[in-house]
This record gives structure tokens, C-alpha cells and sequence, in this order.
């Protein structure tokens, strides 16, 4: 994963509604949840939902496929996983005591 997409990565996370979306669609698993679903659970109106999905999905952390009428959005984990990768890879080289070896 290059920086420019890493940048885009963290800042649509770095927004409340955005990370606590993300965080719900983590927890549910590959399996999803729907967009009716996520705006429960988060006590939010749909406009708004659809905005801040909208912004995960550019940033590629989610993923959306249509289930009859209702749109199901999951995380996407090999990206959670880079985004990881990335933000640990270089951990503690500058210290004798490295945490993650």
C-alpha cells in the first residue's frame, strides 16, 4: 500500500461516525451488515450513513453488495490488514527492546 493511500485510509477514519461504521462492520465479520442495519445500531439517519459510507468505500475499507433490495457492506479486511501492516513495520528498529519481533 503506497502513502498517498494510506493518507486516504486514516483520514476517512479519522472521523467519530466514520470509525464507530467501521468498527460495527469489523465486529459483524465478513458477513456484513446492511446499511438499514448500521444506521440502527448507530441511531442515524440514512443520508448520513450513505455520506460517511461513501467515503469508507472510496478509501476501500469497505466493500458493498446488493442482497435483494438492501445493500449488505462488510470491512475489507486484506485492507484493515495492510493499513496494520504498514503502521508496524518499522516498530521500535531504533531500540534495543522491540516489542514486536
Amino acid at each position: 500500500m503506497e502513502s498517498g493511500e494510506i493518507v486516504s485510509v486514516l483520514g476517512a477514519l479519522a472521523q467519530e461516525t466514520r470509525l464507530e461504521v467501521f468498527r460495527q462492520l469489523v465486529q459483524a465479520g465478513p458477513g456484513g451488515l446492511s446499511a438499514g442495519e448500521i444506521a440502527k445500531r448507530l441511531e442515524i439517519p440514512a443520508p448520513t450513513l450513505s455520506f460517511h459510507l461513501r467515503s469508507l468505500l472510496h478509501a476501500r475499507l469497505v466493500s458493498s453488495e446488493r442482497d435483494g433490495r438492501s445493500l449488505i457492506y462488510a470491512a475489507d479486511f486484506s485492507v484493515m490488514g495492510e493499513l496494520m501492516g504498514f503502521l508496524t513495520r518499522n516498530c521500535c528498529t531504533g531500540t534495543s527492546d522491540a516489542p514486536l519481533e
